[in-house]
């Protein structure tokens, strides 16, 4: 298979724009699901660190990457936020980069010596941990030790019901 010289296009430059918030369109087709409490932690993210990651949308304005930021902006009643265009991309590799976006980052897990040590720094620092998108449920696992997560989704949360779950790497249960 042969390889595609990858090189910035002549006169292509990626550039952040400011763009209303209503103007802009969630993709039919995104089948990345956000919940509500997701939502709350992401606004809370935004609150607190700013909002560091731009939405990427095409040149008609739907959202190719950033669903979650958009539904946190709206909920923060952010009547701007920053864009960056990818007029660059085909019809195909938009959907595809839609997908790609979500999938790649829960594709890599955590290096829990150097979390744990993380943690204890913020801690040190009093800066509120749950503000890193870990519940005060899943940190207090992590830190008695019982629960080391590769991935958030490992920590399903708790519907009232009669479930059991168990931790895939440990396999501690809980309700």
């Amino acid at each position: 298979m042969a390889r595609k010289k990858i090189a910035a296009r002549k006169g292509s430059s990626i550039k952040l724009q400011q763009v209303k918030t209503a103007d802009l369109i969630p993709f039919a087709g995104n089948s990345r699901q956000h919940s509500d409490a997701q939502i709350a932690q992401i606004a809370a993210s935004i609150r607190e660190f700013g909002f560091l990651a731009p939405i990427i949308a095409d040149d008609d304005n739907t959202v190719i990457a950033g669903h979650g930021r958009l539904l946190a902006a709206d909920k923060l009643g952010l009547p701007k936020v920053p864009v960056v265009r990818a007029s660059h991309l085909t019809p195909a590799q938009r959907r595809a980069y839609v997908i790609a976006d979500n999938k790649l980052s829960d594709n890599s897990s955590f290096e829990i010596d150097q979390l744990m040590i993380e943690f204890q720094q913020l801690t040190e620092m009093d800066f509120d941990l749950e503000l890193t998108g870990f519940t005060r449920k899943e940190l207090d696992k992590m830190i008695d030790g019982s629960v080391f997560p590769d991935s958030p989704d490992e920590f399903p949360e708790d519907d009232g019901g009669d479930n059991t779950h168990v931790c895939p790497s440990c396999g501690y249960e809980w309700r």
